[in-house]
């Protein structure tokens, strides 16, 4: 960590967490706190264990070893589901919508995932106001398909909003977008923490949209941190640029 004291606990905090595939270690002793309305950037380069660190910190798989805790429930051990309903909710790298639902029925899953009961007439109003919220309220009847990237990438979020979340896992949420419609998703990402009191750690490739949003950053290469603190001065430090940012920008600093 960036040895800064904080005056608040972590809202969530991953302990020396560790997954290993037999005799591949994808995370290795990996600590990680996340603070209430804050943005936290992990990056590194592809198969240093970013999105393998979302999937235990969501429960979808085990960790090796190592402990998650949001506040004082200890989530390592909870099925995705519980996980959800405790209020840590992650979108995908690669969009995964219910290809025969609507946008608005996609995003009512969502809504029926929250942890309080809710009436059907409930789920579909929470359903629309997240369709609002991320831009998408006039493609509510349309199927998934016919929505660009960017579009799909909406809808991923709105689907994760409408759960009702504390902390938000976004992975690579604008990668492949143009840079007009990356602008507007870097803006709508800024909206959810200011406007949802909701936090936010992503991973993501595009620098800019890191280095704008970002209030920490963890560079991870190999399952390992290698470096952590404010993204001006990671992005400069030799062993950052070495694993992540290539030798050539090195030779053009």
């Amino acid at each position: 960590m960036s040895g800064v004291p904080r005056p608040t606990a972590p809202l969530l905090e991953a302990r020396q967490l560790c997954k290993r595939y037999g005799g591949l270690v994808a995370l290795d002793g990996l600590d990680l706190e996340l603070h209430g309305a804050e943005i936290l950037g992990v990056i590194g380069p592809n198969g240093a264990g970013k999105s393998t660190l979302f999937s235990l910190i969501t429960g979808s798989q085990p960790p090796s070893a190592g402990e998650v805790w949001l506040g004082s429930l200890r989530l390592t051990g909870l099925p995705a589901h519980r996980v959800v309903r405790a209020g840590v909710v992650r979108t995908h790298q690669i969009v995964r919508p219910f290809a025969q639902l609507s946008v608005l029925e996609n995003v009512a899953v969502g809504a029926c995932c929250a942890a309080r009961r809710q009436s059907a007439g409930d789920v579909r109003e929470r359903a629309r106001r997240e369709l609002a919220f991320t831009g998408l309220d006039a493609q509510a009847a349309r199927l998934p398909a016919t929505l660009t990237l960017a579009g799909r990438k909406r809808l991923e979020l709105a689907r994760a909003l409408a759960t009702e979340p504390r902390v938000l896992l976004l992975d690579e949420v604008i990668a492949g977008v143009n840079p007009a419609e990356a602008g507007e998703l870097a803006a709508l990402i800024r909206r959810v923490v200011d406007e949802r009191d909701v936090s936010v750690i992503m991973t993501e490739h595009v620098l800019s949209a890191v280095m704008t949003l970002c209030d920490r950053l963890i560079v991870i290469d190999r399952g390992r941190s290698i470096a952590s603190g404010a993204p001006s001065e990671v992005v400069r430090r030799p062993e950052v640029i070495e694993a992540y940012l290539g030798r050539e920008q090195q030779a053009e600093s």
